[in-house]
């Protein structure tokens, strides 16, 4: 894990964030468990202290748990990581149309750019 933090956010919520992600992608599997939290704090650079705040942040939002005296464990929930990549994907997708927006677009022109863009156009222009 990167040592890599923006200033924006709080680096406990970066760090959660990249976990959520690598649950989602597949990188982390349903009950694989997860450093502990003296690992996770050298491998990311960061105080311990943060580590147990991602863990407990993680834990109150259903993505992890901790077992007494075994770790910490992503969830087994079934409906969980399809919940998340949709809760990204509804993020991602907000944050894009935001930012056109922003700088003049309108919801036409997003549409007909996305929609180029998909079908293998350059950079959404003629």
């Amino acid at each position: 894990m990167s040592a890599e933090f923006k200033t924006s956010k709080p680096i406990y919520s970066q760090i959660a964030e990249r976990i959520i992600q690598q649950f989602v992608r597949g990188d982390l599997a349903p009950g694989e468990k997860l450093p502990s939290v003296r690992e996770m704090a050298i491998q990311a650079g960061v105080n311990p202290n943060t580590i147990q705040r991602t863990y407990g942040e993680l834990e109150r939002l259903g993505v992890v748990e901790t077992k007494r005296g075994q770790g910490t464990f992503m969830t087994e929930e079934n409906d969980m990581k399809r919940k998340l990549r949709m809760d990204i994907q509804r993020e991602m997708i907000a944050a894009f149309i935001e930012n056109m927006r922003s700088i003049g677009f309108e919801d036409r022109e997003i549409h007909e750019s996305v929609n180029q863009f998909l079908n293998g156009g350059e950079n959404g222009h003629d």
